[in-house]
């Protein structure tokens, strides 16, 4: 194995295996009840299938004592954050004995936002879509006071030597200590404890459940109703169920059936993190579009605007000109008076046609378009100019005593 590391409570994280090619991330959760050797014959499994791994060998109390459960998940959160940063891959957790109760449920809650001390929103979100999918071996445990009566020695006390009416004694008296200790705080942490498993269904995961029926500390009945319940919150979930096989021997007495039944977790692991993938692609592309239409809508209404400015300046008598409009006046923020030299280099003249009056054609138009009789005729303006009526406009002009003979072109 790789470098050992530990955090302040003296637990183990470390990396079992970190090649520069790999397929994904497992992460292990371990605890004291899993023997070294046990746990590196674990590490070898997945590597020989391309994953590295990440171990952590959580202490004997910490799944008696959450504030230890969740520094060693915070520890084990950020050194897997770090690694995804520098290589998003999929990742898959792997619950081992009580790994579950010791970190792997304060992992779930730090990700979910319901744990103190939370992640921000990019770590977060760069953990849920990369975490695909769950595999659960001799676990998870049903921590009641009759377990820790059963399991409440660490394996060192178990191996003391001396007479064996001497090593029962201890037993005994440490295991009603902490029977003690269950009765008056583990039954809210309990309850915490499988809310928090039964919420990862939300993450959209496969799980992959292993049990036997000879497992006596992590019996098929309240696994079979873990996956029951699972399956009820929407979660695919596979479980198997062996024959023989003690606590964390199921992969030494059915090699062959546990190895094909990971490599199919693993397989469903990464096509669903490939999926994810494409549809954040996907996603991002539409963002995309919708924010270059929106940007192509407002030049569009900036060159709209300018167009228009430029076409009221449009001239009616026959020596002036019409002014293109140019996209300096947006874009450039020039000067008055070299915009207005533009507009004079980039002016073009239109001539404006004439006809005779005196002509045929001239002589036809003037007869049909001038009514002969306006007589009794109301006419009426209804326009305005600047704002104002047209008489009120008018006698405010400074032209209205001016006398101004109007005659047709025609």
């Amino acid at each position: 194995m790789y470098g050992h590391g530990s955090n302040s409570d003296g637990c183990s994280l470390f990396w079992g295996r970190r090649e520069a090619e790999f397929r994904g991330v497992v992460v292990f959760f371990s605890w004291v009840s899993v023997h070294e050797e046990q746990l590196r014959s674990f590490v070898d499994l997945y590597s020989s299938l391309g994953w590295n791994s990440l171990v952590s060998h959580a202490h004997f109390l910490d799944a008696f004592y959450p504030e230890r459960a969740t520094s060693l998940a915070f520890f084990l959160i950020n050194e897997l954050v770090e690694e995804l940063r520098i290589k998003p891959c999929p990742v898959v957790f792997v619950a081992l004995s009580g790994g579950p109760k010791a970190c792997m449920h304060k992992a779930f809650q730090i990700m979910q936002g319901t744990c103190e001390g939370q992640l921000n929103a990019d770590e977060s979100r760069l953990l849920r879509n990369c975490l695909a999918g769950q595999i659960y071996d001799s676990s998870p445990i049903d921590f009641t006071s009759d377990f820790c009566a059963r399991f409440g020695l660490h394996p060192t006390i178990q191996k003391v030597p001396g007479s064996s009416k001497l090593v029962s004694w201890v037993a005994k008296g440490v295991a009603s200590s902490l029977d003690g200790l269950c009765l008056t705080r583990f039954e809210s942490q309990r309850t915490e404890y499988w809310q928090a498993l039964y919420s990862s269904a939300d993450l959209g995961t496969p799980f992959l459940i292993l049990c036997s029926d000879s497992d006596e500390l992590a019996p098929q009945l309240p696994i079979c109703n873990f996956a029951l319940r699972l399956q009820a919150l929407g979660g695919d979930v596979e479980l198997v169920k062996l024959n023989g096989s003690p606590h964390l021997g199921h992969y030494k007495y059915h090699p062959i059936q546990y190895r094909a039944a990971v490599t199919s977790l693993l397989e469903k692991a990464t096509l669903i993190y490939s999926q994810r993938i494409r549809q954040l692609g996907e996603r991002s592309g539409i963002e995309g579009m919708h924010d270059e239409i929106s940007e192509l809508i407002c030049d569009l209404q900036n060159v709209a605007v300018n167009s228009n400015q430029s076409l009221r300046r449009v001239a009616v008598g026959p020596t002036d000109h019409f002014f293109l409009p140019s996209s300096t006046e947006h874009h450039n923020g020039q000067e008055i008076g070299s915009l207005q030299d533009e507009r004079n280099a980039r002016s073009v003249y239109l001539p404006t046609p004439s006809i005779s009056a005196h002509s045929v054609l001239g002589q036809f138009l003037f007869d049909v378009c001038v009514p002969k009789n306006v007589e009794g005729w109301d006419v009426r303006f209804s326009g305005s100019v600047n704002g104002q009526p047209f008489a009120s406009a008018r006698r405010h002009s400074p032209f209205h005593k001016i006398r101004c003979n109007r005659r047709s072109r025609l």
